[in-house]
């Protein structure tokens, strides 16, 4: 059965879709994205992917010619057409076909749908060993194309035994290549960084929770040195909600997580998207 795509204005076969080579998303790799999960085949916190997706593009200078609706409309006739109860759908912007190779001229929307393993109904009971690396992402709030320290990167995380990579410039936390960083402080009080990151839909939505029940939480900057003295640490994400942390670098922070503080959290969470 072929699976179908939004490109070129219409929903189509995904193997008839195609990128022109003078695309600036081709040349530059310029464009921007947005992803969603889609479970019993609706759209989750769609109304938030398509703020950030909207915010991205305007930072990047590129014109959605589909508004809000025309968007939404797509999304719900292609998850019709390709019938995938648990998937995820990429929003894409590509940059546009540029003759010199270098101006945005017209962009165009593309809408990608592909499975997705369900998530678990309850909190990933197999932990994560970050490893930590001095870099800063350019255009940090904007969710974009350009994966390409986080790719370059991926044999020096395994060699050093990571299952993820944190940013950080010069000791200040910043984000994993595709999640947020959350972590618990002595004094029960959540943190997560503020700035020089992509506000992920997932995080939005634990501040939410967490202020919905009365939770102590902290948008603020984190040094690499307070992993010490950590309680907990969490990642956060559209596809997997949160996965525990117990390990960044030669630190480690907890090692059980079945009655925690990211348990209470990702159960908060569930019960937002239900």
């Amino acid at each position: 059965m072929s699976n179908y795509c939004f490109a070129n204005h219409k929903i189509q076969p995904i193997e008839n879709a195609g990128v022109p080579v003078s695309d600036l998303l081709v040349q530059r790799g310029y464009g921007i994205f947005d992803f969603l999960r889609v479970a019993n085949n609706k759209a989750v916190f769609i109304e938030d992917h398509l703020d950030r997706f909207f915010n991205s593009a305007s930072i990047m200078r590129l014109t959605i010619e589909q508004s809000r609706e025309d968007i939404k409309t797509i999304v719900k006739e292609l998850i019709a057409k390709n019938n995938m109860p648990y998937s995820g759908l990429r929003l894409i912007i590509a940059g546009g076909d540029a003759p010199d190779g270098y101006t945005i001229e017209k962009p165009h929307l593309i809408i990608i749908q592909a499975p997705l393993a369900k998530p678990s109904e309850q909190l990933p009971t197999n932990t994560l060993k970050l490893v930590s690396y001095n870099y800063q992402r350019q255009i940090p709030e904007v969710k974009t194309t350009d994966y390409l320290m986080a790719v370059w990167l991926q044999p020096w995380m395994k060699e050093n035994g990571g299952n993820d990579i944190l940013y950080h410039k010069d000791g200040w936390v910043s984000e994993c290549p595709r999640s947020n960083f959350f972590m618990l402080t002595q004094d029960n009080v959540l943190v997560t960084p503020e700035i020089n990151m992509l506000k992920g839909i997932t995080r939005k939505n634990i501040i939410k929770v967490a202020k919905q029940n009365g939770i102590a939480l902290e948008e603020r900057k984190i040094n690499i040195s307070e992993f010490v003295t950590a309680k907990e640490a969490f990642i956060s994400s559209s596809t997997k909600r949160i996965v525990p942390v117990h390990q960044i670098d030669d630190t480690l922070i907890k090692s059980d997580y079945s009655d925690s503080f990211a348990h209470k959290i990702y159960d908060l969470l569930l019960a937002l998207e239900n």
